[in-house]
């Protein structure tokens, strides 16, 4: 997977002044902190855990990291022996990982409570734009038609002993996986008796507080202009996702990029980014682009329908936020 690395530590203003305070913090409370730096889903994964016991703490860390390694390899387009790629390849999986099952279960549970706007099998679209990339222009409109006709959330069959595509199809899960990874990791942690950590798989999950009385805080980047923030945000227990268009973009004025609308094969036009807070990163991953295709005027309402909070800025720089929500200064 080779999403959008945006989201990293180095966006969180607030988080990395929160964690220059740790050492007072983990005095007071005798918790041990540990983390994990490691590459993998296409960007920087850095994971922070706080247990009494040091062991435990590093001990539940390690647990974490294979985690990650597992799902990745299941589920990586970048890996040739993956089981996306099996499934891309041979356009069908026997005996599929219930891993895998389960978050093609939740992708098509979301695109039919979508109406299809969400869809993993959008890889035609991205492969016909990234050909094109390395070309120096971009597709013509009679072969974006023609992908579309291999997409379409309905013709992916899933069960537990097989997964079958449509002639044609493809599947991506960059749109949801890292967010699946994200949930999976913070169940690790609580597994091991970690009850305060941050997992940073390109989304973010929290479990508990970062010191005694403060909340986990992050930036949000700013997709315009590189190492600055649109302003901070507390995660309240919350999961957060972003996604935004100058990661992966197919032209300079980030009218077409790695996110892509299955009604008409072309990326939504008016919006820059989408971050939503949510209580599992699964969802909050996958909404992002669900709230993407909504379009900047209609994202507050289809953000409220969807029982989430959000942040939506527009290719013109206007922010909206969903009511109760505060941005704080960076």
């Amino acid at each position: 997977m080779t999403r959008r690395s945006f989201l990293h530590w180095g966006l969180g203003v607030g988080l990395l002044c929160g964690l220059d305070r740790l050492a007072g913090a983990t005095e007071a409370s005798a918790l041990q902190w540990a983390s994990r730096t490691l590459n993998g889903l296409g960007t920087t994964l850095r994971l922070r855990a706080a247990h009494s016991d040091s062991t435990r703490a590093a001990a539940a860390l390690d647990a974490a990291v294979a985690d990650i390694r597992h799902l990745e390899g299941l589920m990586s387009l970048f890996r040739p022996d993956s089981q996306i790629q099996q499934l891309n390849r041979d356009g069908m999986l026997r005996h599929p990982h219930a891993d895998v099952l389960e978050v093609l279960r939740i992708a098509q549970k979301v695109s039919q409570q979508s109406q299809g706007v969400f869809d993993v099998t959008v890889q035609p679209l991205w492969q016909l734009f990234e050909a094109a990339r390395v070309r120096g222009e971009l597709p013509h409109a009679a072969d974006v038609t023609a992908a579309r006709a291999h997409i379409g959330w309905q013709r992916m069959a899933i069960s537990a002993d097989s997964i079958t595509l449509a002639p044609g199809m493809g599947v991506t899960l960059n749109g949801i996986a890292q967010g699946y990874i994200a949930d999976r990791v913070r169940a690790r942690l609580l597994q091991h008796g970690v009850a305060h950590a941050l997992v940073d798989t390109g989304e973010f999950a929290p479990l508990g507080l970062p010191e005694a009385g403060r909340d986990w805080t992050l930036g949000l980047a700013h997709p315009r202009h590189a190492d600055a923030v649109l302003g901070r945000l507390a995660m309240r227990g919350l999961c957060m996702a972003t996604s935004a268009d100058d990661q992966c973009a197919f032209s300079a004025d980030h009218q077409h990029h790695h996110i892509f609308d299955p009604r008409t094969g072309y990326s939504p036009p008016d919006i820059a980014s989408v971050t939503v807070l949510a209580p599992s990163c699964v969802m909050a991953d996958a909404l992002t682009k669900v709230i993407f295709m909504a379009g900047f005027d209609r994202a507050m309402t289809v953000a409220q329908r969807w029982g989430v909070q959000a942040v939506v800025l527009s290719k013109q720089s206007q922010l909206r936020l969903t009511p109760g929500l505060k941005l704080l200064q960076a």
